[in-house]
C-alpha cells in the first residue's frame, strides 16, 4: 500500500516538471482530461476525472468524495477561483468534472483528488499554460557593415510579452538571383546577422520575419532595400586643409575613407562641418556627392581667418558615418573692409586748449577684419595723417586741439589697411538726459534696459553703456549703439550672476550728447559671502557707538538693502537697531552702566541675509565726579530755578529787566503815548544828581507843519499828522549840535528831519557815569505812528508828515518868557504845549545840575 502512494506522489512531481503533456496518468485507476493544456488567457477552461470502480480508494464508498485544487487550491472551497464541481456515476467508474470560467493565471496545476480516510489523495493532474498570440513584429530594420567580415544586421521589436514560448525566423529573397533564405532563431530572440553570402552589395533583396507560437504565427512587414544604402561607414579621414596661393576665401581639403573600407568606390555623400576659432556654433556645409580621395574646395570663407573643419560620410539614404577628426587651416590675408561701431566720449572744459578724449569702437556686423593680427589707428586726418594712437585693443584716450571737430578710425592687419571711419567730435555736452532708466535681470546672463524715449526732433539715437563695476580701466567698457525709436536693449556681453555693473543711457542730438543717467545692477542676487565685523567707535555709562568697514564690492553678491543690529543684555533682553547703509555706524543707547552686552549685525541683499560673528560689549561704570555733579545739579539747580521762577513773576522790578514794556506800534498812536502810561516805571531825574539812564529804541522828531500847531484849549488840533509819505533826508542830530540854538539854522538840508538816537553806556540802576551821554545820528527810516480814530479795529497805514522847513528845538519852558533865540512865529506856550505832548521827550531834557564834589 506504501509503494502505491509513493508511485503516486512520484507521478505528480513528473507532472509538475513535465507540464506539456495533454493527458496525465497519475494512478492506475483514474485518468484526468482537459479541453487544452495552451488557452488564451481568460478563457474557460473545463476538465474531467475519471476514477474507475476497482480504484482502492473508492471501494467500500457509496459514492467517492471528489476534490478539485489549482496550485494546492480547493476550488470548491476557495470561492475567488470562480470554479464548480459536478460528480456522476458513469460506465465503470465515477465521473468528476469542473469548470474554470476565466482562467487568469499564465501557468498552473490542475489536480484530482479523493478524500479517504479524513486525507485528501491525488489521484490525476494536468498542466495548464495560458497566454497571448504573438503580435506582428514592427520597426524591422537592417544595417550592413562595410567592415571586413561585412554583415547585414537585422532587427526588430517583438511586442509584448506573450507568456508562451515564441520562436522568430528571418526569411530574405534576393530577386536578382531568385534565392530564397530562412534563418531560425532560437526563442525570444529578436535579431540576426545575415553572413556576406546571404546578401548582394548592390542588388536588392527583400526581407520578413514571421513569429510563431501555441495560439497562432505573426508576420512582418516586407523591407525591400539595397544593402549598401543601409550600410554604416566608418569615420572617414582628413588628409589635409590648407589654402593655396593667390586663392583668397577658399581652403583645399583632402580625405579618403577608411582603411577597412577603401575598396568602396562608388560615389558617396560627404557633409563638412567648419567653425571659426571666435565662433560658438558648428554648422554643417552641405557639398555636392563626391567620389572618394578626390580634394574638395571649399571658398567664400572669410579672409585670413582660421577654420577647423572635420566630415562624414554615407551613401544615397544610409545612415551618416561618426564625424572624422579635426584639422585647421587659415585662410589668406587681406586688408580689412567694413565700418567700425564707435562712441566717443569728451571732457573737460570749453576754455581749455586741449580736451580728453575717450574712444571706444568695436566690430560691426559689415566689418571683416580679413587677418589674424589686427591693430586699430586713431588719426586726425585721413591716413597718413597725425596719428592720435595705436593700439590692439579697442579703446584709447587722447588729447585732442579745441578747433579738430572729426577723428577717423581704421583697421590694419599684415595685408594692408581698411577704409577709415569718420567719427565726428560734439563739444556740445550739456543738453537733456532720459528722464529715467531701470533695469530688470533678463536670466542669470542677461540684463533688460528700458529707459523713456525723449521727444524731440534733434534726437538721432542712444548710447547705452555698461561695465563692471570692481574694473576701473577703461578697456572693459562695452557699449551699444540705439535707434532713436527704440526704448530697451538686452545686453549679455560680460554679464555674470552676483557681480555688479553699472549701466549709463547717454542721448545722442544732432550737435552734441546730452548727459547720462546711470544706475547699478545686478543680473541675480544671492546673500553677501562674508559679513562686516562690528567695533567699537566710542563708550559710555549709557551707550555705545559701534561702526563697521564696508563689504568688498565682489563678496556683496547684490545690492545691501540694510544693515540690522542685534543685541542683548546678561537677561536675554533682544533689541534691533536698524542702521542707514550710507553711515556703517549706529548708537546703541539707553544701556546700564557696568553691564556686559552681545551682538551681532545682519546684512541683507535683494538675494539673502548674512550674519556677522557676535562680539561682546561692556559699558563703562559712572565716575564719582560725575555723580557728584549730578545729584548737585539735581539737588539745587531745580530749586534755585523754582526760586527765580517765582521772583520774576512777583517782582515787578525783575519783570521789567526781562520782559521790558514795548508799545505796540500796530495798535497805539502818540496820542495815547502819555506821561504817566510810559514812565510810570521809569525813575525820574531829580535836581540833586545827574539823571538815570534809560533805555530808549529809536527816536524819530518830526516838524509838524505850521499850519496845524494851533493852540485849541491848551492842546495840539485834532487833524492828523501824517498825510505825506515823504520820510527822505531824516536829519541830523538834535543834540550837541553847534547850530541847535541858531534860529536861521535849518540843517545840512534844509527839507531834513531831526531824527536821533540816545546812546547810553550802563543801566539806569548803575552808578551814575562821570562822563556825558552820548548822541549819535540815526539813519533809520522807521516812520512815525499815525493817529487814528479809537474806533477804528486796525491802524491806516504809516505815513511821514510833510517835512517843514524850519528847525524847531524842544527845551524847558521858561517863566520870563521868549528866549531871544527863538523864532518870532512861535512863542513860549506854543514851546511848553509842544513838550506836554511829548512825555518821552521829557526824559531826555538836560538839566544843569550842580555836581557835589
Amino acid at each position: 500500500m506504501a509503494s502505491a502512494w509513493i508511485a503516486m506522489l512520484a507521478m505528480l512531481l513528473l507532472a509538475f516538471v513535465n507540464g506539456t503533456k495533454h493527458e496525465v496518468e497519475w494512478s492506475p485507476c483514474a485518468e484526468v482530461h482537459s479541453t487544452s493544456t495552451v488557452v488564451v488567457l481568460g478563457s474557460p477552461v473545463t476538465a474531467s476525472c475519471l476514477i474507475r470502480d476497482d480504484c482502492p480508494l473508492v471501494k467500500g464508498q457509496a459514492a467517492p468524495n471528489v476534490v478539485w485544487k489549482l496550485d494546492q487550491r480547493s476550488l470548491t472551497e476557495d470561492n475567488e477561483s470562480g470554479g464548480s464541481t459536478a460528480a456522476s456515476a458513469s460506465e465503470g467508474g465515477w465521473n468528476s468534472t469542473v469548470f474554470i470560467p476565466s482562467f487568469t493565471k499564465t501557468r498552473g496545476v490542475l489536480t484530482c483528488s479523493v478524500l479517504h480516510a479524513s486525507q485528501c489523495q491525488i489521484v490525476g493532474g494536468v498542466d495548464i499554460r495560458a497566454g497571448s498570440p504573438p503580435d506582428v513584429p514592427q520597426g524591422l530594420r537592417c544595417l550592413t557593415n562595410l567592415t571586413k567580415p561585412e554583415t547585414l544586421l537585422c532587427q526588430w521589436d517583438q511586442g509584448p510579452d506573450t507568456h508562451l514560448p515564441t520562436n522568430y525566423s528571418l526569411h530574405t529573397e534576393i530577386r536578382d538571383l531568385s534565392e530564397n533564405n530562412t534563418y531560425m532563431l532560437p526563442p525570444d530572440i529578436h535579431h540576426f546577422k545575415i553572413p556576406r553570402a546571404g546578401f548582394v552589395l548592390f542588388s536588392n533583396i527583400e526581407i520578413y520575419v514571421k513569429a510563431v507560437n501555441a495560439l497562432g504565427q505573426a508576420t512582418s512587414k516586407h523591407l525591400l532595400l539595397e544593402p549598401m544604402s543601409s550600410a554604416k561607414f566608418d569615420p572617414p579621414k582628413v588628409l589635409k586643409f590648407q589654402a593655396e596661393p593667390n586663392r583668397f576665401g577658399c581652403l583645399k581639403l583632402s580625405w579618403s575613407l577608411s582603411e577597412q573600407q577603401k575598396w568602396v568606390v562608388t560615389k558617396v555623400n560627404l557633409e563638412v562641418q567648419l567653425k571659426t576659432a571666435n565662433s560658438r556654433s558648428e554648422e554643417p556645409v552641405p557639398v555636392p556627392r563626391v567620389v572618394r580621395q578626390k580634394p574638395l574646395d571649399l571658398c567664400n570663407l572669410l579672409h585670413g581667418t582660421e577654420y577647423s573643419v572635420k566630415i562624414r560620410v554615407s551613401y544615397k539614404q544610409s545612415q551618416w558615418s561618426e564625424w572624422s577628426n579635426n584639422k585647421t587651416g587659415v585662410t589668406l590675408e587681406r586688408a580689412p573692409n567694413g565700418q567700425l561701431d564707435s562712441w566717443l566720449k569728451v571732457s573737460g572744459e570749453k576754455r581749455q586748449k586741449l580736451l580728453s578724449v575717450d574712444l571706444f569702437w568695436k566690430v560691426s556686423k559689415q566689418f571683416r577684419a580679413n587677418g589674424k593680427n589686427l591693430s586699430y589707428i586713431v588719426s586726425v586726418r585721413k591716413p597718413p595723417g597725425e596719428k592720435l594712437c595705436v593700439t590692439r585693443e579697442r579703446h584709447c584716450a587722447f588729447r585732442l586741439p579745441q578747433g579738430v571737430w572729426k577723428v577717423f578710425l581704421s583697421a590694419r592687419n599684415a595685408a594692408g589697411t581698411s577704409q577709415p571711419t569718420e567719427i565726428p567730435v560734439f563739444k556740445q555736452r550739456a543738453l537733456p538726459a532720459v528722464s529715467d532708466i531701470d533695469v530688470i535681470p533678463y536670466g542669470e546672463r542677461s540684463l533688460l534696459v528700458q529707459w523713456t524715449r525723449i521727444v524731440s526732433s534733434s534726437i538721432t539715437g542712444y548710447v547705452v553703456e555698461w561695465r563692471p563695476l570692481w574694473e576701473m580701466n577703461a578697456s572693459f567698457i562695452l557699449f551699444d549703439n540705439i535707434d532713436r525709436n527704440q526704448s530697451n536693449i538686452i545686453i549679455s556681453e560680460i554679464i555674470e550672476p552676483y557681480k555688479p555693473y553699472e549701466i549709463s543711457v547717454y542721448p545722442r542730438y544732432k550737435d552734441g550728447i546730452g548727459f547720462s543717467r546711470s544706475i547699478s545692477a545686478y543680473s541675480r542676487q544671492k546673500a553677501p559671502s562674508t559679513a562686516p565685523n562690528l567695533r567699537v567707535w566710542e563708550t559710555g555709562p549709557f551707550g555705545i557707538e559701534l561702526t563697521w568697514e564696508e563689504i568688498p564690492l565682489l563678496q556683496r553678491n547684490g545690492i545691501v538693502q540694510s544693515y540690522r543690529i542685534f543685541y542683548w543684555n546678561e537677561q536675554g533682553n533682544i533689541k534691533v537697531v536698524d542702521a542707514a547703509v550710507e553711515k556703517r555706524s549706529v548708537i546703541l543707547d539707553g544701556l546700564k552702566p557696568s553691564s556686559n552686552y552681545k551682538a551681532f549685525i545682519m546684512v541683507s541683499t535683494g538675494g539673502g541675509s548674512l550674519n556677522g560673528s557676535e562680539v561682546t560689549l561692556k559699558t563703562e561704570s559712572l565716575d564719582p565726579l560725575a555723580i557728584i555733579l549730578i545729584v548737585i545739579s539735581s539737588g539745587v539747580g531745580l530749586p534755585l530755578f523754582i526760586i527765580i521762577s517765582v521772583l520774576v513773576c512777583c517782582s515787578k522790578r525783575l519783570k521789567i529787566c526781562f520782559w521790558p514794556k514795548i508799545p505796540d506800534p500796530a495798535n497805539s498812536s502818540i496820542k495815547k503815548w502819555t506821561a504817566s502810561d510810559s514812565v510810570q516805571d521809569i525813575p525820574l531825574a531829580n535836581d540833586t544828581q545827574e539823571p538815570s539812564l534809560i533805555y530808549l529804541s529809536h527816536l524819530s522828531l518830526l516838524d509838524p507843519p505850521q499850519k496845524s500847531l494851533e493852540k485849541r484849549g491848551g492842546g495840539i488840533s485834532d487833524d492828523p499828522w501824517f498825510r505825506s509819505s515823504d520820510t527822505s533826508d531824516l536829519g541830523e542830530s538834535i543834540c550837541g549840535s553847534p547850530h541847535i540854538f541858531n534860529p536861521g539854522y535849518t540843517g545840512l538840508f534844509e527839507d531834513s528831519v531831526p531824527y536821533a538816537t540816545v546812546v547810553f553806556d550802563s543801566p539806569y540802576s548803575s552808578q551814575p557815569p562821570s562822563q556825558s551821554h552820548a548822541y549819535l545820528r540815526s539813519e533809520s527810516t522807521q516812520p512815525l505812528l499815525e493817529e487814528e480814530p479809537e474806533e477804528l479795529s486796525s491802524p491806516k497805514e504809516y505815513q511821514n508828515i510833510p517835512v517843514h522847513r524850519e528847525q524847531v528845538f524842544f527845551r524847558e519852558c521858561l517863566d520870563d518868557g521868549l528866549d531871544d533865540g527863538l523864532d518870532d512865529g512861535l512863542d513860549n506856550g506854543e514851546l511848553c504845549t509842544l513838550w506836554d505832548d511829548f512825555p518821552m521827550l521829557r526824559a531826555l531834557a538836560m538839566n544843569d545840575v550842580e555836581i557835589e564834589t
